[in-house]
């Protein structure tokens, strides 16, 4: 084996083991006593099989996923040939050995078989060859490998969202995540997932730039977190809370098995290449799946976009080609996850969720209510602060086909947080009331424990990773 030679695995398709085997199944199926013949001694035992010096490639099957070792047809021709030349008799060609269609294109390494203890530590490599295929699939978006990782009910899924300054790339603005623990939610008995009971979610805006950076051309809303509470934290704790999110989910670092963690993300490789240049490290065999590349093999489209298209899809496409309307505006980092969290489970498992997500959130008795105040350690940003934030106003928005339709601004004669105004009888903090004015000073007050456009929290019996009465 140390001997390094790469070979096309092209025409390397019949399994080692498979060929003694069926020359076994040939001599007992023809009665023919191989055991009283010269040459017999070659099949008395695998081992003996091997001396004589099999040239092989390890592949993975494309149709089951399977690795082998394996040797190409001219290989067995040889060993037939050296029969008849050493022993004057003459072995059939047989068809009944395993053949096998390589899953690899690029060149592969060839090594020379000659006893028991080299096909060992050849066969020892074979879970690890068939994880690096299986990783190869996952990543092309091959739909029965993805599909079999949601089924297997064992993996945490994690979506990530960022959002950039248009002016400088290096400048993170928003950073969002969603992610539901399938193994968790199984053993609770709590399957299939429910998004907005069962997704662990968070979004966190940059203090440096809140308010202060603005993206023009491609608008982005910091303040329009729709699932939960957004956290205004300083830049240089991003890493570290990043890291720390994904040290919560992964499983140790195995090169034979796949990690628990698949990662999850609508153009996802530009999200590696940001979390790369921040330091963020995955274990080596995180799984990544591509909601675009998944999308583009389920429709059967196989085009690959090129270098002057946008380097990274529009979430929007993705949501209007699979009917779903958004609950949230997008371009929020958070909300960007959740939805791609949310677009990957319906594509794998269509029947564990509802046709119309506004519906089905709205017979969950989950109401709207307006903008969120953001929170630093527990306190409210002064308005003066916020107030001249885009998104920082009372909206009602209503979807048609996942885009917004419309948009109707509650005018502030000062601008202020909603969240800041006092509570009116049957409102939410900081809620319009049905005629769509705000509530007066001076109504009780309450914590706002719930800093979500959707009024999505743990008070309506949502937002945990469990099952949860309400």
């Amino acid at each position: 084996m140390s001997d390094f030679h790469l070979v096309d695995p092209e025409g390397w398709e019949y399994d080692l083991q498979s060929v003694h085997s069926a020359y076994m199944g040939y001599f007992q199926l023809h009665g023919v006593p191989w055991y009283d013949r010269s040459w017999g001694h070659l099949f008395e035992t695998f081992e003996q099989f091997l001396t004589f010096s099999w040239p092989v490639i390890t592949v993975t099957d494309a149709r089951t996923g399977r690795a082998h070792i394996v040797t190409r047809l001219t290989s067995i021709g040889a060993f037939l040939k050296m029969i008849r030349t050493r022993f004057g008799e003459t072995l059939p060609q047989i068809e009944n050995m395993l053949q096998v269609t390589p899953f690899e294109t690029a060149q592969r390494h060839l090594r020379n078989v000659n006893d028991w203890t080299t096909y060992k530590k050849l066969y020892a490599t074979l879970p690890a060859v068939a994880l690096s295929a299986f990783r190869a699939r996952v990543r092309s978006g091959d739909p029965q490998a993805v599909r079999s990782l949601w089924t297997s009910r064992d993996k945490t899924f994690l979506a990530v969202g960022f959002m950039w300054s248009e002016r400088n790339s290096q400048t993170c603005l928003e950073w969002g995540y969603a992610t539901v623990r399938c193994g968790h939610l199984d053993g609770l008995g709590a399957w299939p997932p429910v998004p907005w009971t069962n997704y662990r979610k968070g979004h966190y805006v940059i203090a440096e730039y809140a308010n202060k950076v603005v993206n023009r051309l491609n608008p982005n809303y910091p303040w329009m977190y729709a699932f939960g509470e957004s956290q205004v934290i300083p830049k240089a704790k991003l890493p570290r809370i990043i890291q720390s999110v994904i040290s919560s989910l992964v499983s140790p670092d195995i090169e034979t098995s796949a990690n628990n963690l698949v990662l999850v993300g609508h153009g996802v490789q530009a999200d590696i290449q940001r979390l790369e240049e921040m330091k963020i490290k995955f274990p080596p065999n995180t799984l990544v799946v591509d909601t675009a590349t998944l999308q583009r093999t389920l429709s059967g489209h196989t085009h690959i976009p090129s270098k002057h298209q946008s380097p990274r899809p529009n979430i929007v496409t993705l949501l209007h080609s699979l009917g779903i309307q958004p609950p949230c505006m997008l371009n929020n980092a958070g909300n960007d996850a959740f939805m791609a969290l949310y677009a990957f489970q319906r594509m794998v498992d269509p029947g564990s969720l509802p046709k119309d997500m506004v519906s089905a959130i709205r017979q969950g008795a989950v109401h709207q209510t307006p903008v969120p105040s953001p929170r630093i350690s527990g306190q409210h940003i002064p308005a003066s602060h916020i107030g001249q934030h885009p998104s920082m106003i009372t909206t009602r928005l209503s979807y048609v086909g996942g885009m917004v339709g419309e948009v109707e601004k509650l005018s502030l004669t000062n601008p202020i947080s909603p969240l800041l105004l006092p509570v009116a009888d049957g409102n939410r903090p900081g809620q319009a009331d049905r005629a769509g004015s705000l509530p007066a000073r001076g109504g009780n007050s309450q914590r706002n424990s719930c800093a979500s456009p959707l009024g999505m929290s743990d008070v309506d019996g949502v937002g945990s990773e469990g099952p949860k009465k309400v």
